[in-house]
């Protein structure tokens, strides 16, 4: 699964910003008129310090000693109310931030009906806020303390500066280095967490279809093909992460340390004690806790503030409806002026691991665009493995499946084919939830009830009371479930829809209003897995699957040419509704044969013909009693 940057030139959210503080210099201006006052308590916190040692305490002169020190202690008071000053400026830098964010998701929730725009505006505009305060915050404070420390220095001597400001440059240098490369690891990380997130929320909801479908190890390779991409992301957020503390070491440490190792040098060049005493409180007491604040503030919550701002003031592009192929090309499409087969198989073997026999041995098949094909065969023989294969959920030992003549693995594979299983997934909520799932534009009314007809669903939406009714799955039957999932799959945009057994709990009627319903979608193609002889005969093609061998062809054309469809079609009885599943006649219980990964031929691996919740424990296949000990009525 692929995923799309956060936005296509990064560089614009930065231009947007220095748009955004250049209409506000007035408050800008304010800002920094208030933080003087803090770079003059810096500024007193070492000359002050400095002036108390040389011209008081060391020259015998406590008063002026304790003088000075007061006047660094009024310098506090003084910063602390300019400090009050400056929140009201930053205020009024953030507010209108977060009410044009505000109006930008409003309008973009308004105009594109996007999902997204609740967290939004609970989460993520809120985010931005804080984040962006914090920023002027912290950057602030380090420009006009460095600035009070390093005019300090100068004062007290200017050899101090030049111990001091070459490392500290550094130190900044080396952070401003690593920014753009820590934010794009940082955004990796964050896309690849938001993958992960993307994937559990459609795989959660459909366990069940996963493991109906044999489909369980496919969804954990991709799963942990996603696990590791955050891992890596995270691993190398970690290693650039180490330029910080190098960093901070540099521009923050390293002065104390030049500091201290060249006093000697610094005293016999006419430094005083108090002056050098006073560079090591600039040094610890403002240059260091301030490249801290900068280096943690403006590197994590920097990158986090460009990534939620990008999210939120972005506009994607105007793309095609879910499920309607873009206009990307595909090494296997069809040249151009000629449409794309719907459904094409070439050289297709696949196997249940590397020592298991083929279930499908070089298999090449072509559905052309509105066609209607039957899949048949005995029980266990590939059938439910060729529709994973086609939905993408199995990958191909070799050869390719495409469909619309795109990869059928592709990023944008998923829209355009929709697999029914056997036992369909019907969750709690409306009935108009459930139908519009694979719509993420919605469906107005009248489309909803015209597919619910057709496809045989109109009695129960009657019964159920409307559209927005809730649904209690537990209270639908078997037939029930399937007919919503199956209006669910009409309403969709996919152009191929993949029946495999979709139809197997209606009665023969309901199971041909259905096919016909799908083999009547403008431009859909239909493929179904099919356990009726009438299913089969209304379909263009019919492919009979025979192991390695497959033959393919019309009702007549395989009576005369496949033994095994003939004996398919007769143990199906004649095509006047009553047909059931062929079963072999050497199985009394109503179970088959299934092969699973390492167990081809495996006779000990059964499935049932009837629901999950009727089916028998091995050890009442005897006697024929169900599990809970009542005999049951054959």
């Amino acid at each position: 699964m692929s995923h799309p940057a956060l936005s296509p030139t990064p560089l614009g959210t930065y231009r947007r910003g220095v748009r955004f503080l250049w209409r506000r210099w007035p408050v800008l201006l304010r800002l920094a008129l208030w933080s003087v006052l803090e770079t003059g308590q810096t500024f007193l916190t070492g000359y002050a310090l400095a002036r108390a040692l040389d011209d008081g305490f060391l020259a015998g002169r406590a008063a002026v000693g304790f003088g000075w020190l007061g006047g660094a202690g009024l310098g506090v008071l003084v910063a602390a109310y300019g400090t009050g000053r400056v929140f009201r400026a930053v205020a009024d830098l953030v507010e209108p931030l977060r009410d044009s964010l505000v109006r930008q998701v409003v309008g973009r929730g308004l105009r594109d009906a996007d999902s997204g725009s609740v967290s939004r505006l609970t989460q993520q505009v809120e985010i931005a806020r804080d984040t962006f305060a914090g920023l002027i915050l912290v950057s602030r404070s380090f420009v006009f303390t460095a600035a009070g420390a390093l005019i300090g220095l100068f004062s007290l001597a200017p050899l101090l500066l030049l111990v001091v400001a070459p490392p500290l440059f550094a130190g900044i240098a080396l952070f401003a280095a690593s920014l753009r490369p820590l934010a794009r690891r940082q955004e990796r990380f964050l896309v690849a967490d938001e993958a992960i997130a993307t994937q559990l929320g459609a795989v959660a909801p459909g366990l069940r279809d996963i493991a109906a479908a044999g489909a369980e190890r496919d969804v954990a390779g991709e799963l942990d093909r996603a696990v590791a991409t955050e891992y890596a992301a995270a691993g190398s957020l970690a290693r650039w992460g180490v330029l910080r503390t190098a960093a901070l070491v540099t521009g923050g440490q390293l002065p104390l340390v030049l500091l201290l190792a060249t006093a000697p040098w610094l005293l016999n060049r006419g430094v005083t004690p108090g002056a050098l005493v006073g560079a090591i409180a600039y040094v610890t007491q403002a240059l260091l806790p301030a490249l801290n604040n900068l280096i943690h503030g403006l590197g994590t919550s920097g990158s986090r503030l460009a990534i939620v701002l990008r999210r939120l003031t972005w506009t994607p592009p105007p793309t095609a409806p879910e499920g309607v192929a873009d206009s990307g090309t595909d090494p296997g499409a069809a040249p151009a002026g000629r449409p794309a087969p719907a459904l094409q198989l070439s050289s297709v073997t696949f196997a249940y691991g590397p020592l298991a026999e083929p279930v499908l041995r070089d298999l090449s098949l072509t559905v052309p665009g509105g066609g209607h094909l039957a899949v048949v065969g005995p029980s266990g023989i590939g059938k439910s493995t060729l529709a994973g294969l086609v939905a993408g959920m199995l990958e191909p030992g070799s050869g390719v499946v495409r469909v619309d003549g795109r990869d059928v693995r592709g990023p944008d594979a998923v829209g355009r084919r929709v697999l029914i299983p056997q036992e369909a997934y019907v969750f709690s909520g409306t009935l108009r939830e459930n139908l519009e799932y694979l719509r993420g534009d919605g469906v107005g009314d009248t489309e909803l009830l015209a597919a619910a007809d057709a496809v045989g669903l109109g009695g129960v939406i009657e019964r159920l009371g409307g559209l927005g009714a809730p649904v209690d799955p537990a209270a639908l039957s078997a037939g029930e479930r399937q007919l919503v999932a199956l209006t669910r799959a009409h309403v969709s945009y996919a152009p191929l829809a993949l029946l495999d057994e979709a139809t197997c709990h209606l009665d023969p009627a309901a199971e041909a209003r259905a096919e016909r319903a799908f083999a009547a979608r403008p431009g859909g193609t239909l493929v179904v897995i099919a356990h009726r002889i009438s299913s089969a005969r209304r379909a263009d093609r019919i492919l009979v699957m025979d192991g390695s061998h497959t033959e393919c062809g019309s009702h007549e054309e395989l009576l005369e040419s496949s033994p095994l469809y003939r004996e398919l079609s007769g143990s199906w009885g004649p095509a006047n509704g009553t047909s059931h599943p062929a079963l072999d006649p050497r199985d009394p219980y109503r179970v088959d044969p299934v092969a699973g990964p390492g167990l081809t031929g495996d006779g000990g691996h059964v499935v049932a013909h009837r629901p999950v919740g009727q089916m028998q424990t091995v050890r009442d296949l005897g006697d024929r009693r169900a599990s809970g000990g009542e005999r049951e009525d054959q």
